[in-house]
């Protein structure tokens, strides 16, 4: 099987817990036709580059999946008749990446700094 990441932006009027329902529905699809869902990241309400859809931002969540060129095919089917979904990008990969992702990361990197220039202690 091969291995690929499938990262989808959600309209930014959902709720998380709708957002975590629409990972829910995209895992099953790929757990039904034989295929595996190694990781889930959601990576939070982000402002876009320009416009999509009357959307100024998106909720972005990231699936690294291992399934056959057709489990893949049957989740992008699925994710072009999905409303609440306004963009998606498949992308077959090497390998993946161990521990949290660049996405993650960064978050956690701004994170630390706020605390740092509001006077927290630094580490």
């Amino acid at each position: 099987m091969a291995l690929y990441e499938h990262v989808f932006l959600a309209r930014q009027d959902l709720a998380q817990a709708q957002v975590d329902a629409l990972a829910e529905a995209a895992t099953k699809i790929v757990e039904d036709h034989k295929g595996k869902v190694v990781k889930t990241e959601s990576w939070g309400l982000r402002s876009l580059a320009y416009r999509i859809a009357k959307n100024r931002k998106a909720h972005y969540v990231m699936l690294e999946i291992d399934a056959p060129t057709d489990t893949v095919a049957e989740l992008e089917r699925q994710t072009q008749i999905n409303e609440d979904i306004i963009r998606y990008m498949t992308i077959k990969v090497d390998g993946h990446e161990e521990g949290p992702s660049v996405m993650m990361r960064k978050g956690d990197r701004e994170r630390r700094g706020r605390r740092d220039r509001d006077g927290g202690f630094e580490e």
